[in-house]
């Protein structure tokens, strides 16, 4: 390929999902024309934030917080630095030979092994199924929920390769890098059905028809309108999974509750002018006022004077301690 024609390929025909295309030929130009695939790789994290913020966040957890606290190194804030006075050649030569040593003593005894979470990464599904397993779970972990913005999402193989699990669609599920290193290669629970437990037959909201009343839904939850409304619009918000306790719902749940208590609010906004705020509240208990043991969250539209003396809002469970 000549010099134009390559030129011509980049500016014109080159068609990129990702930036490692031309990355790679820069890379090549940078190194006379020629490198090995573990030169190329090491280049390649330079422009990975991805990974150079997984390792900013586990220098801050981990290494620097535990030298800090020997008076290793001081912390200031970004900056970080040997707590010891200027080093020698000398000095530095001999710091350096006893942490080599201490690194590969450490290599030796647990092998690739101290990077195992980082290695699930690599496998070979094929990006048209990694795109539907992310999509079908909406940007989250199937555990405890987290999102990319928090954390970096893996495809986990819910039987692990090395036991014998396959890349194919239905052996897959998203976990945040957390969870999927707690998880590692010894379990093989699927965390997808969490959420979706089978109803509890003499359960009003488990067994009731309430398609007539549903405002919308994600995968754990659904919206409904109230059969007794409060005000008009006063919506409930419940878990697909039977659960009396609020307190005992999954982080996803939790999750998956709340969003679709931003989306009705705003929804109801958009409806209803009038609507000036919102009381939000969930019973837990009977000495609380529950009365139906499946956890449902109460969004309930408010407007100007639909009340004479509102003040204290969900302090008037106990009416007398509504006005302070």
């Amino acid at each position: 390929m000549t010099f134009s024609e390559l030129k011509d390929f980049l500016e014109n025909r080159m068609r990129m999902s990702h930036i490692y295309q031309p990355l790679l030929i820069r890379n090549l130009v940078d190194a006379g024309g020629s490198a090995t695939v573990r030169q190329l790789a090491l280049n390649f994290l330079s422009y990975d934030e991805s990974q150079i913020i997984h390792y900013e966040r586990t220098l801050k957890s981990m290494p620097i917080k535990v030298l800090s606290k020997h008076d290793v190194v001081s912390n200031n804030g970004e900056f970080i630095s040997l707590a010891t006075p200027k080093l020698s050649f000398t000095e530095k030569a001999e710091i350096k030979k006893i942490c080599e040593q201490k690194i590969q003593d450490y290599i030796q005894r647990r092998g690739l092994s101290i990077w195992d979470y980082r290695l699930l990464n690599y496998d070979p599904i094929p990006d048209s199924v990694r795109y539907r397993v992310l999509s079908e779970a909406n940007g989250r972990c199937a555990l405890c929920g987290a999102t990319s913005k928090e954390r970096l999402l893996d495809v986990d193989h819910i039987i692990p390769r090395s036991k014998g699990g396959s890349s194919d669609y239905n052996n897959l599920q998203v976990l945040c890098s957390k969870c999927n290193r707690s998880k590692g290669n010894k379990d093989d629970k699927d965390f997808r059905g969490i959420g979706l437990e089978p109803i509890v037959k003499d359960c009003q909201f488990c067994t009731h028809n309430m398609s007539g009343r549903i405002v919308n839904q994600n995968t754990v939850s659904v919206a409904i309108k109230d059969e007794y409304p409060v005000t008009k619009g006063h919506t409930l918000i419940i878990p697909k999974r039977h659960e009396s306790d609020y307190f005992k719902l999954s982080q996803k749940e939790i999750l998956g509750i709340h969003d679709l208590v931003k989306v009705n609010k705003l929804s109801l906004s958009e409806i209803d002018p009038k609507i000036t705020g919102f009381n939000v509240g969930v019973n837990v208990g009977k000495d609380a006022g529950q009365t139906i043991f499946h956890v449902h969250l109460h969004l309930i539209p408010r407007r100007n004077g639909d009340l004479d003396e509102p003040r204290g809002g969900v302090r008037g469970v106990i009416p007398d301690k509504m006005n302070y």
